[in-house]
C-alpha cells in the first residue's frame, strides 16, 4: 500500500462566485468541470495533477494563517507574481526567505484562507 499523490485540497467558502473571481483573477487558476453535486461549488486545477475544490455554504469561522492552516503553490517567478499582485492591488505578506533558500509570500482568499506562493528551495 502506498500514497501516490495529493489529489485535491477542499475549502469551504461562503460565496462561491467571489471565491471563483479570486482564484481565477488573483491566482490565475484554471477552472475544471465539476460533477453535478446537490450543493454549490467549483473545481480548479493546481499544477498538473492536483485540484482545488471549493464547497459553498460556509457558515463557520475560518482559522488560517502563514504559521497555521494553509496550503502552498510552487511558483515559477516570484518577481512576476509580486508585480501581478501589486498591479491588481491584492494585499499579501511581503517576501520572506526560508532557511532552505526558498522564497515565500502569502495571500488570503475572500474567506480568509491563507495561500502560500513559494519558490523551490535552493540546492
Amino acid at each position: 500500500m502506498e500514497h501516490r499523490d495529493l489529489n485535491h485540497v477542499a475549502l469551504h467558502v461562503a460565496d462561491v462566485d467571489a471565491s471563483c473571481r479570486f482564484y481565477e483573477h488573483v491566482l490565475h487558476l484554471r477552472s475544471m468541470t465539476r460533477p453535478t453535486f446537490t450543493f454549490p461549488g467549483a473545481w480548479y486545477r493546481l499544477g498538473t495533477a492536483q485540484e482545488l475544490h471549493l464547497i459553498g455554504g460556509r457558515k463557520e469561522s475560518v482559522h488560517s494563517g502563514n504559521r497555521g492552516n494553509h496550503y502552498a503553490l510552487l511558483i515559477d517567478d516570484m518577481d512576476a507574481w509580486e508585480k501581478h499582485l501589486q498591479s491588481i492591488g491584492q494585499e499579501y505578506l511581503p517576501r520572506r526567505l526560508r532557511p532552505d533558500g526558498a522564497f515565500q509570500i502569502y495571500v488570503k482568499d475572500p474567506d480568509g484562507h491563507t495561500i502560500e506562493l513559494c519558490t523551490a528551495p535552493t540546492a
